[in-house]
Formats: structure tokens, C-alpha cells, sequence
């Protein structure tokens, strides 16, 4: 069977996407390749398919339990027999899935990096040909990306036992240059083909917003979005339980998920989500990473990530059916600080020599420098990420908060040199709270405790909203005039630049900014972005239609103890719906619809639609 033959027979699509193609030939020719494609891109084709036409059997090395259960048992779906090895199963479970694999059972196993080393799987090489280790979230074999794992060190032990090398593939959706040179040269590839085929997610909406009760603002966006599976990401444990209780009080069906659940409390918790029975996940990113699951229509982080390989791999999960999604970050003050206390608390972790370390935590902080920048620039956001990860893009995407926004320039020369003065008057020894508390003149006990009331510049910015105060001190961070102590409570000082500004004889230069205009209307989270999320009937023609097959997807998907997704994609339904397929020949037309999953549930959509067809009237 061709590579196409077997795209259509066991995936059911007609056409490999970009990238793909070339990925596949060049492993079915015996060479190396890396592949650096966004989330839902389908790296996951990309050696699935080889592994089907490779004489031997293809190892896939996957960093997380959840990865391989989901993709096992998509492909079991699709007519594949396949396994996965890894902590969740017994040494019973484990020796019989090796004794499958030596007798030809399997044509892909899926491990993890810590069973590489284990002498059970060692010795599948003595009796098992191996044509193909397929390496998946590569970038986490390289200390200077967001997600290093030692264990991904044993990668290269494994190879090298080996008796013939077999091809290695290794595939990510964020590299930066550094990190893409290491897994070139640690995993030793071998004159491979280096696919990267862009970092742009078309479909996906991004918006940043500041709200001043995030719990106030998720509530609204969720009440608007009923009926959507989403992800909400929170950056502590604790923090997941609040909004988790929260949200439960208020009867949203949500679940959680974090490390401080026992293993089967996650597991029970994440199938609740997958299956969707409870659609709406409040998590940490101990979450989602190799989760297939295709109609998440949002994710919300509900803090800032600390960088943006983090946040663009989170946000990613939505929308991997290629339907629109909205990936909505909500940024706090406090979010920084937590982040870099996150970050000291992991380095301390890490086996790590002194000078590494030092070298590894100044290289996170100043990606997280980077990520409070997105959060902040007035330019497209989505510009922001691909410039980040070495593209380019327009300055004007039409699909972002910013671009949807109206901004001004404000000559904001006299509140900076309130503020500078003010801070240098009053000894530099306050957070950002107690002076934009001074300069707006409110008379609390926290302005009383420090005295700033008797300060010449108190109350000298009363006309100006505290937002609006808040909005020029964040960027006069951003521009280097203020800076934060990293302490426990930091505080704010301004910078020699400041100093040489206010000192300048001649005048000082003026200070403009470029602000979201102050109107009613200019909240973006009141309605541009909810265009976005509304879908998942999107290119549905007949939307009832879709409803009922949706139905009728649930109940299979029941009946068969899978996922609603591992039957069908809202996608396909979607297509379903939109051209009618009644007759085989018409339903493997449809996206997704292979010979397998004809046989197993064409027959029943097909029913469907001809009851539709019948009981309305439909366009020819």
C-alpha cells in the first residue's frame, strides 16, 4: 500500500498537509529528519505513517503518559495495533506488550524516556528489528529549552545498543535556533532533512487582557461560551484549586488537573475532560501536553506564562481541528513575580552543575523578560510570536486583540515626571500599589502608614484614572525609566535613564505613549473576541444537522469507551453536515472518513443524514 493509499485507508484524509510529505519520503529513504511544525500541524502522521510501510517496528519516545494513551488508542481506532510502555502498567502489562512487539503484534511502540534504560526494553533490540525511533517533543532534550528532561539523555544510550542504527526522527512545535542546534548535534542526526514549516496557527485568535477581578472576567467569558470545551491554565497548584472551586460553586462542569492529585484522581479527571463529560479543564501545564483532543475551542491562561515556548505550546491546544479558537491570556501584576519565584525554585531542582545552572536561569529570565513584553506590546500579537521564533509576519493580522483595538498616542511627559519625582522624594522604597495610590491622592491606610500624603507630589495626578496611572507606570517599565526589585515585596526605583531625563537642562524630552483609547467600546472582551469562539458549528450549513450527528457521535463514542473525537472530528461533522454524505462513495469523501472508520461507523451518520433529508428541505 502506497504512503497516500494508507493516508486515505487508515486516516481517511486525501492530501498530506505542508511539511508532511517531505518528512515521510525522506524516512521511507532511510534518512534523518527534524520537524519543527506548530500543534496540529499532525507531526504525529508524519512517522505513524512510515512506521506502517518500515519492515520493522517504529519506537516512539513521548514524554507523557497521556501522550501515548491518546495516541494509542487513536490509532487502535483507526485499525493500527499499537502499544505503549510506561509507568502506568504493571511489569505483568509490561512484559507481555515486549513479548507482542517480538513476535510482530505491534508496528509502534510508544515509551518513555525513562524505560529506555530499563533492561526489559533493552533487549528488545536483540530479537525485534528496529527501522525507527521517532523522537516526539524533542526540544526537551535540550537544557535551553522550556520543558529539559534529562531522561531524554537515555535516547542516545538506546540508539547506540541498537545492532543497525535505525533512522531517527525527531519533531517539535517550538524551537528556537539554539534549542533546534542541540537536538541536531545531541541526537547526532545524520545529514537530516530539517522541515520547519512556520509557526502561524491561521485559525487561532489571540488576545492579552488586564482585567482587575480575572475571576469576574473568566465567569463572563464562560457564560458567553456555553457548551465549548476549554482549558483553563493557572500557574500554581493552589491557584488551580481556587478557580476550580469557583467555577464548581457556580455550576460551569469543569474538572482539574495538577501534581498534587494522586495518579488516578488525574487520570479520572483528564478521560472526564477527553470523553467530554466535563468540558471545561482548570489545570497547571502538568497538563496537555500530547492531549489529541481536537474541539477544545479556548484556552484561557489565567496567569503569564514564563516564556513564550510555554505559552505558545499551551495556547496551541485549541483549535487542532482547524476550526477557530481563541487563546486568551490574562495578565496580572503579580504574575512576574511568581514566575521568577517558579523559576529559582526549578533550578534548585535541576542536576545541574553551579555555572550551569546560573546559566540556565538567567537564559529562563530573560525569556520570561520576553513573554511581559507580549503581554504588553500595542503591536500584533501574532506578529510578536513568529518574530519571536525567527519569522516574520504582517504588522497587521486582523485576528488579534491589538490588531482589533483602537490605539492612541498620549503625551504622557508630565504624569512621568510626577511619577519620577515622587519615587526619588520619597526614598524609593514602595511598590508600584502604594505610588500610584500617592499620585492618584487616595487617602488610605496604606498612604497614611508610609506618611506619602505630607510628599509635594501627592494627589498631583488626581485627574487621571488609577487604570490609566497603572497603564503609564507598566510602560515606563517596558521602556527602561522604571524598574522592580526582584525581592519578596518589590519595590519601584527609576533608572539611571530616568535620572539623566529629569536632570536634562534643556528640557526634558517628551515621553509619548501608545495607549488603548479610553471608551466604553474598546474593550475587547465585551464582544470583538467573541467571534472567534463561537463554533462549533463552523461551515456547518445545516447546524441542526451537526447537533444531531454530534448526538449520535456521543453515543457511539459511549458505546465503544472512547473519546466523542476518536469516533469523528467536529471538523468531519462539520463537513458532514455541510455536504450530506448518504452513500459510502460520498462519505470517504469526507475529511477524515477512512475505510476503517467507515465500516465501523459510517453507516449510522449515513442514516442520519438520509432522516434529515427527508424530514426538511435541503439546497441541491
Amino acid at each position: 500500500m502506497t504512503k497516500t493509499e494508507l493516508l486515505k485507508s487508515i486516516f481517511g484524509y486525501d492530501s498530506f498537509r505542508e511539511g508532511q510529505e517531505p518528512l515521510i519520503d525522506s524516512i521511507l529513504s532511510g534518512r534523518d529528519v527534524l520537524g519543527i511544525m506548530p500543534t496540529g500541524a499532525g507531526k504525529s502522521l508524519c512517522f505513524q505513517v512510515p512506521a506502517l510501510m518500515l519492515s520493522g517496528i517504529t519506537v516512539v519516545v513521548s514524554p507523557l503518559i497521556s501522550l501515548m494513551a491518546d495516541q494509542v488508542r487513536a490509532l487502535n481506532a483507526a485499525g493500527v495495533h499499537a502499544a505503549y510502555i510506561n509507568s502506568s502498567l504493571t511489569e505483568t502489562q509490561i512484559a507481555k506488550a515486549l513479548e507482542n512487539a517480538r513476535q510482530g503484534r505491534y508496528k509502534i511502540i510508544y515509551v518513555a524516556p525513562e524505560r529506555l534504560a530499563t533492561a526489559s526494553f533493552l533487549s528488545l533490540p536483540e530479537y525485534t528489528e528496529i527501522d525507527l525511533v521517532a523522537v516526539d517533543e524533542a526540544h526537551c532534550i535540550s537544557q535551553w529549552g522550556q520543558n529539559f528532561r534529562p531522561s531524554y539523555l537515555k535516547i542516545v544510550d538506546f540508539v547506540e545498543r541498537i545492532p543497525k542504527r535505525p533512522i531517527i526522527a525527531a519533531f517539535t512545535a517550538t524551537a528556537t535556533e539554539m534549542v533546534k542546534q542541540d537536538i541536531l548535534c545531541i541526537l547526532g542526526l545524520s545529514n537530516p532533512l530539517v522541515t520547519v514549516t512556520g509557526y502561524d496557527r491561521k485559525n487561532l485568535f489571540f488576545s492579552v487582557e488586564k482585567p482587575q477581578k480575572k475571576m469576574d472576567a473568566l465567569t463572563r467569558y464562560l457564560k458567553a461560551n456555553k457548551d465549548k470545551s476549554g482549558i483553563i491554565y493557572c500557574n500554581t497548584r493552589k491557584l488551580v484549586e481556587e478557580v476550580y472551586e469557583s467555577l464548581n460553586r457556580l455550576g460551569f462542569p469543569v474538572t482539574k488537573y495538577h501534581a498534587g492529585l494522586t495518579d488516578s484522581e488525574r487520570k479520572e479527571n483528564q478521560d472526564k475532560f477527553i470523553y467530554d463529560e466535563l468540558p471545561l479543564m482548570v489545570a497547571t501545564n502538568a497538563f496537555g501536553m500530547g492531549i489529541d483532543k481536537s474541539n477544545v475551542r479556548f484556552v484561557i491562561h489565567y496567569n503569564m506564562p514564563k516564556d513564550m515556548e510555554s505559552y505558545y505550546q499551551e495556547a496551541g491546544r485549541a483549535g487542532r481541528d482547524g476550526l477557530e479558537a481563541e487563546c486568551i491570556l490574562y495578565y496580572g501584576g503579580q504574575d512576574v513575580r511568581t514566575n521568577e519565584f517558579l523559576i529559582g525554585k526549578q533550578n534548585e531542582q535541576d542536576e545541574l552543575d553551579e555555572e550551569d545552572r546560573q546559566a540556565v536561569m538567567e537564559k529562563e529570565l530573560e525569556r520570561l523578560r520576553k513573554m511581559t513584553f507580549y503581554c504588553f506590546t500595542h503591536d500584533c500579537l501574532r506578529d510578536y510570536i513568529l518574530k519571536y521564533f525567527g519569522e516574520y509576519g504582517s504588522v497587521y493580522c486582523g485576528k488579534c486583540s491589538n490588531c482589533l483595538t483602537e490605539f492612541e498616542e498620549i503625551d504622557v511627559t508630565e504624569d512621568a515626571a510626577v511619577l519620577f519625582r515622587l519615587i526619588r522624594t520619597s526614598g524609593s522604597r514602595y511598590g508600584i500599589s502604594a505610588i500610584v495610590d500617592a499620585v492618584h491622592g487616595n487617602n488610605n491606610e496604606k498612604i497614611r502608614k508610609y506618611r506619602l500624603q505630607e510628599n509635594p507630589y501627592y494627589g498631583q495626578l488626581a485627574r487621571t484614572s488609577v487604570f490609566r496611572i497603572r497603564q503609564v507606570v507598566n510602560e515606563l517599565l517596558l521602556q527602561d525609566f522604571l524598574l522592580l526589585t526582584p525581592d519578596e515585596y518589590p519595590v519601584l526605583k527609576i533608572t539611571r535613564k530616568a535620572y539623566d531625563w529629569l536632570e536634562d537642562g534643556n528640557g526634558p524630552e517628551k515621553i509619548v505613549l501608545k495607549l488603548p483609547k479610553q471608551t466604553p467600546a474598546s474593550d475587547t472582551k465585551s464582544g470583538k473576541a467573541k467571534s472567534a469562539a463561537k463554533g462549533s458549528v463552523q461551515g456547518a450549513k445545516y447546524p441542526d444537522l451537526f447537533e444531531k450527528l454530534r448526538a449520535l457521535r456521543m453515543e457511539l463514542a459511549r458505546r465503544d469507551h472512547v473519546p466523542p473525537y476518536i469516533v469523528f472530528t467536529d471538523k468531519t461533522l462539520n463537513e458532514m453536515s455541510a455536504y450530506l454524505p448518504d452513500t459510502k462513495e460520498k462519505m470517504l469523501q469526507i475529511g477524515g472518513v477512512g475505510n476503517h472508520k467507515y465500516e465501523k461507523y459510517g453507516k449510522d451518520f449515513e442514516q442520519v443524514i438520509r432522516e434529515y433529508c427527508k424530514a426538511v428541505t435541503v439546497d441541491e
